[in-house]
């Protein structure tokens, strides 16, 4: 806007596109630009303060927004957007309230803006400007051309309402393009904090003594006639959109954030829903989406970068790290240290925390930051998604080597305690850490734990100071595991049945046969073989008790065969079943072999012929019998019938039985499959091939080497119906997660994770320490006490576990501590004076599944409100929804007391 223009020249009204790139008042050279700008104020003073001498500042005029006659709150405002008209009031406060101190401390609230002088914007830019420059060591690079594309014009509509001391102002569609009247509505919105303007331009006092005298000139003028300005806004681009998802949990309704609707102030869209009425104070993305608000920055998601945009976004609103790196943190970069990366890391991050706390930020995309991250960190190079946690040892390790105000590090040799007071040691092992590492990064957040070794031949005890960066805690739950398998019977007296049963995680095959026994009532003469089923064939035998748990994945399938031990020592016998089925191939109907079922399994005691062998699978098949109305639908129940039937019980019952078996029979006495309508066969053990058939006074084949005898049971059609073929065939896995969605959610108090974390333990045979006493590596006992506690602790849940076979995530509820986590009763030495006592202020988020899943970041930011950053989407965020079972890194800061 160049001055004001005159009523006749309203259509005529000077504009600028900030876009053209040839036009010349985008030059910052040029210092004849006459516009007015609207810019925050605290960008504006900052550049004031650091060039003006305190006689040299300019006063201004201080205007208050009001609801106006045509705006009266967060309905009206619905309803004027939907009019395309936003209206409200600038009150001129008096200038003895400008120095009485009544408002405080201008420009902290984030909602203080200026209306500035072309001449005095190009003043504040190029201080801006330079202050980057320098900021990026002396390199050249175009600021202030970049920042010229931030402008954008912005129209209103003024009058002076009769006998007030205000201007009234509107803002309409009409004039404006979509975009910017939905900016406006942002920049513009009072329902929720105060909204101040001050006006250095002068141009509203001159535009109160002309709209005056004209009305004294012409008193039958309208007080209230308009004109049109054009303001150039800068610094106050839309920094923050309404999330879609959810936003129903803020609203109690579905959120509706569609492109289509009718954009209300922060971003969010428009509803047609009826119940605006009683949530109209909620209707609001909330104050992260006000412009100004330093720090309330989104960041764009690039890729699956969701998991570096939470842990940055964490450690961006780490205190004194923000200090720190808003400060002049370029003194302290050491580009040659062989153990850091150049000091790039340092410089990417920086240059990005920088830009998330501009005033008025738009969503960053942090390109340069996670370009340098893939040079120096190439697993985290592409767009796959990685670990939030990783990322941040990773960035915490890299920022305090390229930071590392130590330049020459000496060389140091480790102590063992050999009897000494623990607090000299560890005061030893401390000064030996910082003599070779100090950082802002050892300042701030890195503590010592006391780590003791006791070797369990010689006895010999071993204890060290390490220093740590964060806290990795087991979660209790992740110490057991529900596992699923089924018992089968192999005398054929009861039917399969599945026992759920809990095990150690990291535990052995022998708890897992100790917990099954107990389920199933296994009898003081009887023992379990564990066998894992695929494809209807045995594809494994677990018989190693020392074999750990891990082997054995959620989606397999196991049975355990109930032996007697009185026959140990005999060969087992596996039976596989087959029956027919039709399929269609190439056009026709054709019929063929197909394995079926469970395998059976049994002792080959006292068995000799073929006939032995018909008689224990049938017997084996006594518990899969159908009910007798299942299998005797079509058959005649008359008398006769019965005669028959019981004449043929008698018959079967005079002969007699082989070896003591007695053959099975079906509900009514009758023999379910008699020995010769069966054909049995030796083969493999995948029951592919047919070797030779079993016949029935013949002696059956000697086991080979592996002592089992695998044989093949092709079923007549005509029988199949006589047998549960489903009870035979169904197996559970050993963990399907829809078995448990309705049991109650694990929940575990952060204390007792804390607590497992320092349990004494075992090492492993992969983590064998070398006992210097023995002079050869241990099993030895390690037990971890805190004893030194940074400034900011990080804690690390262990929600992923990793093997060769098994990868799980851990869905348990944490009860974590918001406002006083006192960790005095865990902490070894007494800290001299400092607190024990931390209170929470960022959580890293992980939702869904191993697969996947999605990072979010929960971030307090003063005055009690809490934050979440979802990439690109800020917005307020309720105190209870802060614990949730997505909690996966817990940040902490120390209360001073």
């Amino acid at each position: 806007m160049v001055g004001l223009p005159s009523e006749d020249s309203s259509d005529s009204t000077y504009r600028v596109d900030s876009d053209d790139e040839g036009n010349n008042n985008n030059d910052i050279s040029n210092n004849d630009d006459q516009r007015v700008y609207f810019v925050p104020f605290r960008w504006w003073k900052d550049a004031q303060d650091s060039t003006s001498s305190e006689s040299d500042s300019k006063k201004g005029i201080l205007y208050t927004a009001t609801s106006g006659t045509s705006y009266a709150g967060p309905m009206k405002l619905i309803n004027n957007i939907f009019n395309s008209d936003l209206a409200f009031n600038l009150r001129k406060e008096e200038e003895s309230s400008l120095h009485n101190g009544e408002n405080g401390e201008v420009g902290v609230s984030g909602r203080d803006y200026a209306l500035v002088p072309g001449e005095m914007w190009l003043q504040a830019l190029k201080w801006h400007s330079d202050a980057k420059v320098a900021a990026k060591g002396g390199k050249s690079f175009s600021a202030a051309e970049d920042d010229m594309a931030d402008v954008y014009p912005l129209h209103l509509r003024l009058s002076i309402p009769r006998e007030t001391n205000s201007l009234a102002v509107k803002i309409s569609k009409k004039d404006n393009a979509v975009e910017l009247f939905r900016r406006a509505c942002k920049i513009f919105s009072i329902d929720s904090e105060q909204l101040r303007i001050w006006d250095f331009s002068g141009q509203t006092a001159l535009y109160f003594v002309n709209e005056r005298e004209r009305f004294l000139k012409d008193s039958q003028r309208q007080s209230d006639q308009e004109i049109l300005l054009e303001l150039q806004v800068y610094g106050l681009s839309d920094s923050m959109k309404c999330r879609e998802g959810r936003k129903d949990e803020m609203l109690g309704h579905p959120a509706n954030c569609s492109s289509d609707a009718p954009v209300l102030s922060n971003g969010c869209n428009g509803t047609t829903n009826s119940n605006f009425g009683s949530t109209s104070a909620s209707i609001f993305c909330g104050r992260s989406g006000e412009a100004g608000s330093l720090g309330l920055t989104g960041l764009q998601n690039l890729g699956n970068t969701c998991f570096m945009n939470s842990a940055i976004q964490c450690l961006a609103h780490t205190p004194k790290v923000v200090d720190y790196f808003l400060g002049d943190y370029t003194r302290e970069i050491s580009p040659d240290n062989p153990l850091g990366m150049k000091g790039e890391i340092a410089s990417a991050f920086g240059d990005l925390l920088r830009k998330l706390w501009a005033p008025g930020a738009t969503p960053v995309a942090p390109r340069t930051f996670k370009s340098k991250l893939a040079c120096f960190a190439p697993q985290f190079s592409g767009f796959n998604q990685h670990d939030s946690q990783e990322l941040l040892a990773f960035l915490l390790d890299g920022l305090h080597e390229d930071l590392n105000r130590v330049k020459s590090k000496p060389y140091v040799e480790m102590k063992d305690s050999e009897g000494r007071q623990d607090e000299e040691v560890a005061d030893e092992y401390w000064q030996n850490h910082i003599a070779r590492n100090d950082s802002i990064i050892v300042d701030v957040c890195q503590g010592q734990y006391k780590s003791t070794l006791v070797c369990p031949q010689c006895k010999k005890v071993s204890v060290t100071f390490d220093p740590f960066m964060y806290l990795s805690l087991p979660l209790p739950s992740t110490t057991s595991r529900t596992m699923t398998v089924t018992v089968i019977s192999t005398d054929g007296t009861f039917q399969p049945a599945p026992f759920t049963i809990t095990v150690p995680k990291s535990g052995k095959l022998e708890d897992l046969i100790q917990a099954l026994s107990i389920a199933c009532s296994l009898g003081a003469d009887e023992n379990l073989l564990v066998a894992e089923i695929y494809n209807h064939q045995i594809i494994r035998y677990l018989e190693e008790l020392s074999d750990s748990l891990s082997l054995i994945r959620d989606d397999d399938t196991l049975v355990a065969y109930r032996l007697n031990k009185d026959i140990e020592k005999a060969p087992l016998v596996v039976f596989m079943h087959q029956q027919m089925e039709e399929q269609y191939m190439l056009g026709k109907l054709t019929s063929s072999w197909k394995t079926f079922g469970i395998p059976l399994v049994a002792r080959l005691s006292n068995v000799v012929t073929g006939s032995d062998i018909h008689g224990l699978y049938l017997k084996l098949l006594n518990s899969f019998q159908t009910q007798a109305e299942d299998v005797l639908e079509d058959h005649d129940t008359s008398e006769s019938t019965a005669v028959e039937a019981i004449s043929l019980k008698e018959h079967d019952a005079s002969s007699p039985t082989s070896n003591g078996i007695e053959k099975p029979r079906d509900a009514n006495g009758v023999s379910a499959l008699s020995e010769a309508e069966l054909q049995l066969y030796i083969t493999d053990d995948k029951g592919i091939v047919k070797e030779s058939q079993i016949l029935m006074a013949e002696a059956i084949p000697a086991p080979g080497m592996s002592r089992r005898l695998h044989v093949l049971v092709p079923w007549p059609e005509k029988y199949v119906k006589q047998y549960d073929t489903q009870l035979l065939g169904s197996l559970p896995q050993i963990f399907k997660s829809c078995f448990f969605a309705k049991r109650p959610q694990e929940s575990v108090s952060l204390y007792k994770c804390l607590q497992a974390f320092l349990m004494e333990e075992p090492l492993g045979p992969e983590d064998m320490w070398y006992c210097p006493r023995c002079k050869e590596h241990r099993l030895a006992s390690k037990k971890l006490d805190l004893w030194r506690l940074p400034e900011i602790v990080v804690i690390h849940l262990k929600r992923f576990s990793y093997n060769r076979f098994l990868k799980n995530k851990l869905e348990t509820y944490v009860d974590f501590p918001i406002d006083n986590l006192d960790l005095s009763n865990y902490i070894g030495s007494r800290n001299g004076e400092l607190s024990n006592r931390y209170m929470l202020y960022a959580v890293s988020n992980h939702y869904g599944s191993m697969g996947g899943g999605h990072y979010t970041a929960f971030v307090h930011h003063g005055g009690g409100q809490w934050y979440e950053f979802d990439d690109s989407h800020v917005f307020p965020i309720s105190l209870e929804k802060i614990k949730t079972s997505a909690a996966y890194l817990l940040f902490y800061r120390r209360v001073v007391e």
